[in-house]
């Protein structure tokens, strides 16, 4: 997963400024001018973690989760909203490219939420009513 792999370059930024002084790799040393990228970084992670979550949270279930998009949807939309407004308005490259990404995930996101039709609803009932966890 990209948060997996964020985690780590983060874990071993200092490690890699070090690999970095080699003569060798100077065509890559642009790519870690200044601690900056530190807290933008950090950002990237904290964004990235409820994707993580709700991706992790419905490959472990070992039963039925269609009933769950709608709940999954909402979170999603509500996770965007609430980080979106504050990136559009920041000057930082990294965050500006973060927005980017963040509107590219909410359009598709959005496609798919409308995909979600009165009979896809029927469906998603369906599957609620018949989960084999719950009582009716």
């Amino acid at each position: 997963m990209t948060i997996e792999v964020v985690k780590r370059a983060y874990q071993l930024l200092e490690f890699t400024q070090e690999w970095l002084k080699n003569p060798k790799y100077t065509d890559y040393q642009t790519l870690f001018k200044t601690q900056d990228g530190r807290p933008n970084v950090k950002y990237v992670m904290e964004v990235l973690t409820r994707f993580r979550y709700w991706t992790l949270w419905m490959s472990k279930r070992h039963q039925v989760t269609l009933h769950y998009i709608i709940t999954v949807y909402h979170d999603m939309f509500n996770h965007g909203d609430s980080d979106m407004p504050a990136l559009a308005e920041n000057k930082n490259r990294c965050k500006k490219d973060l927005f980017f990404a963040m509107k590219f995930a909410r359009q598709n996101l959005s496609k798919y939420y409308a995909e979600v039709t009165p009979k896809i609803d029927i469906l998603l009932i369906s599957a609620h009513i018949l989960h084999p966890f719950r009582k009716l």
